[in-house]
């Protein structure tokens, strides 16, 4: 079921502008079309400044600054448990994705020598179409995420490959996965769940 009101907060924020990252997750998608929105970054004055969406029949999509989206070559419709990362750099707009620690694309352009801004909120679960709120359900995502964790930093692909195969406990420095860090609203639920066993 989509709504407007099912999400979860991220009790952080950046505290002064990046210019690299590296978002990674476990997530289960439920049924179609699309998985919706596992995660969204917005900021004052720009509502979609980091977003993961798969909208409708589109395929997943990456998008930094709102203007610029690159088109992520994942499959997640399984309904299985996937580990996803996507790295992106402000130089020349490098990005990667991979899926269970393999990489399926990548390429540049992508919003170039965009810094990523500060003082914004981060999502789970919705599409922002204003600084922390004006939710569409059309865009809600509709399954499981665990373990999300957020760099400042392009990570290799070894290290990308070690975290999916659960061979490594490298956690994010901007957003660490932990209970106390995620706010669940509108009737989300959580229960105990390690990825890695």
């Amino acid at each position: 079921m989509r709504t407007n009101y099912m999400y979860g907060r991220i009790k952080r924020t950046l505290l002064h502008e990046i210019f690299a990252l590296t978002l990674c997750l476990w997530l289960k998608g439920g049924a179609g079309p699309g998985l919706g929105t596992p995660f969204s970054y917005s900021v004052p004055g720009q509502a979609n400044e980091l977003v993961l969406i798969e909208w409708g029949n589109n395929p997943m999509e990456l998008l930094v600054n709102d203007k610029q989206a690159v088109t992520l070559p994942l499959s997640l419709s399984d309904g299985k448990w996937h580990h996803v990362c996507v790295s992106w750099s402000t130089r020349d707009g490098v990005w990667e994705a991979y899926q269970d620690g393999v990489k399926r694309g990548s390429g540049e352009n992508l919003s170039a020598w965009h810094p990523i801004k500060p003082g914004g909120v981060f999502i789970l679960g919705q599409e922002q179409d204003t600084l922390g709120g004006r939710f569409d359900a059309t865009q809600a995502f509709v399954g499981e995420i665990s373990d999300l964790q957020l760099w400042s930093r392009m990570l290799k692909s070894h290290e990308i490959y070690d975290r999916a195969a659960c061979g490594s406990r490298l956690t994010g420095d901007i957003i660490t996965w932990a209970e106390s860090v995620v706010e669940l609203h509108g009737g989300v639920t959580k229960y105990p769940f390690d990825p890695c066993h």
